[in-house]
């Protein structure tokens, strides 16, 4: 059992709080400021955005808890007590933004959002405790995407922002979630590549409101009426990079091979979506 290196545990610490209490300040400033407060209510989201914004839960609180897991171990935290400081952690942190969603006029405390923080978090510590590595992994990738019509676009503009970043982290039918499963250490496969994962991917496309791509205004007036485009769910299956295959003693690169193993990377892949199959020679 590795003993704590105080020096680095200190750091480790400190971290911690700068990043989430800089993060929160910076949520509290820079988004809700811009938005109405109100009494302290729920709000049921689970059917919108045909709940890819729940797979983005899952993900964020998966990719916390590991992160800060990876950071407790390396100040030589041992490894029950970092797994566990890991998960409550995370899940502290994703329970303070919905509670501040819970006093915004223009949201409120979603419980689909919750669980799936929930389960993002329960899906990296269960790994923990009982492999000691995290065999299937949660990944996420996400391709720019421009809508040709100008109408779209400008829909697009008002809901998901005009830059490559805003689009990016809002605009839902761009992004794609996946569970990255290691093969190899899964089924104990001494032939299997220890490199190659096997994904299966969800997304959506089609989404230019909520639960409807029709939107009125506050007298009932049609505003956007896209109902002619089908809001479809995608699932993906595709091979994949399991960096942590590779072995180095590089701090940097380990680093590097963290990061990179927190996408999916671009690969060819199989789509089902709308009853129909297709395949992708390069899929992101």
């Amino acid at each position: 059992m590795p003993n704590p290196h105080p020096e680095r545990v200190k750091w480790v610490a400190i971290g911690h709080s700068v990043a989430f209490a800089g993060s929160l300040t910076g949520l509290v400033v820079l988004w809700y400021a811009d938005h109405p407060r109100s009494g302290f209510h729920f709000f049921d989201d689970n059917a919108e955005w045909l709940q890819v914004d729940k797979a983005g839960h899952l993900y964020s609180a998966y990719m916390i808890s590991h992160t800060s897991s990876e950071l407790w171990k390396w100040a030589g935290v041992p490894r029950k007590k970092r797994i566990w400081l890991a998960g409550i952690g995370g899940l502290a942190y994703q329970s303070i933004i919905e509670v501040l969603d819970g006093f915004s006029a223009e949201y409120g405390f979603s419980a689909g959002d919750y669980v799936a923080n929930i389960l993002g978090t329960a899906t990296f510590v269960s790994q923990e405790l009982l492999w000691d590595q995290q065999k299937i992994k949660i990944k996420f990738s996400v391709f720019p995407k421009r809508y040709t019509e100008p109408q779209l676009e400008q829909r697009a503009n008002k809901l998901y922002g005009k830059t490559i970043i805003e689009r990016s982290l809002k605009d839902y039918n761009q992004q794609t979630y996946w569970l990255s499963a290691d093969i190899k250490s899964l089924f104990h496969s001494e032939k299997w590549p220890a490199w190659l994962n096997i994904s299966i991917g969800y997304g959506a496309k089609g989404m230019f409101g909520g639960t409807s791509n029709k939107v009125t205004d506050q007298n009932g007036n049609i505003i956007f009426d896209r109902t002619d485009i089908p809001r479809q769910r995608q699932w993906y299956l595709s091979p994949d990079l399991n960096f942590s295959a590779f072995k180095t003693n590089k701090k940097g690169v380990k680093i590097l091979f963290f990061i990179l193993d927190s996408f999916k990377f671009p690969a060819p892949a199989l789509e089902l979506s709308g009853g129909k199959l297709r395949g992708h020679f390069l899929y992101f």
